[in-house]
């Protein structure tokens, strides 16, 4: 079957499969990978429904915007409401991206040189992903760039960077 004629959930199932993976390649040289690798599949376990999240609290705000039931202040408080519920599961995206980035940093250092590449690709994914989630996180908390959850959506955009400028030092 061509590569785009696969399901997401299908392509991530081939793509975790045993043996398939750079830490699963390594774990005879590299007596951690089984914990490593463990990780990984708990991130993934944590990260694959936030898509599905994200679209629905989006959705959900866009409804409220559009819902003419209320007015005044009412109205101003559900949107805010909303929006603020659509700005969680991006923050948990970052959150998420962060912690794939730094996972990544440690297979850089440790794992085999081989892969030394995927893993700077995916602290580098996990960075993108973490800097689009921020940009989310702070368009839907449109009220204050000081909301607490805009400045932690930064500075986990921030980390998951430093931390893929980390793998792609690990091998020099």
């Amino acid at each position: 079957m061509a590569l785009l004629d696969r399901s997401l959930r299908e392509f991530l199932d081939d793509v975790a499969a045993r043996g398939r993976t750079p830490i699963a390649r390594t774990s005879t040289a590299w007596p951690e990978s089984r914990g490593i690798a463990a990780q990984a599949e708990s991130l993934r376990d944590r990260a694959a429904p936030l898509a599905q999240a994200d679209a629905e609290e989006y959705e959900a705000a866009m409804q409220a915007r559009e819902d003419e039931g209320e007015a005044g202040e009412r109205r101003d408080f559900a949107l805010g409401r909303a929006y603020a519920r659509a700005a969680e599961p991006p923050l948990q995206i970052a959150r998420a991206a962060a912690d794939v980035a730094e996972l990544a940093v440690v297979v850089a250092r440790n794992g085999d040189q081989a892969f030394h590449a995927d893993a700077v690709t995916a602290a580098l994914l996990a960075a993108a992903a973490a800097s689009s989630a921020a940009e989310l996180v702070g368009v839907n908390l449109t009220a204050s760039a000081r909301d607490e959850r805009v400045r932690e959506a930064e500075r986990l955009a921030e980390s998951a960077a430093r931390a893929a400028e980390e793998a792609r030092a690990a091998r020099e």
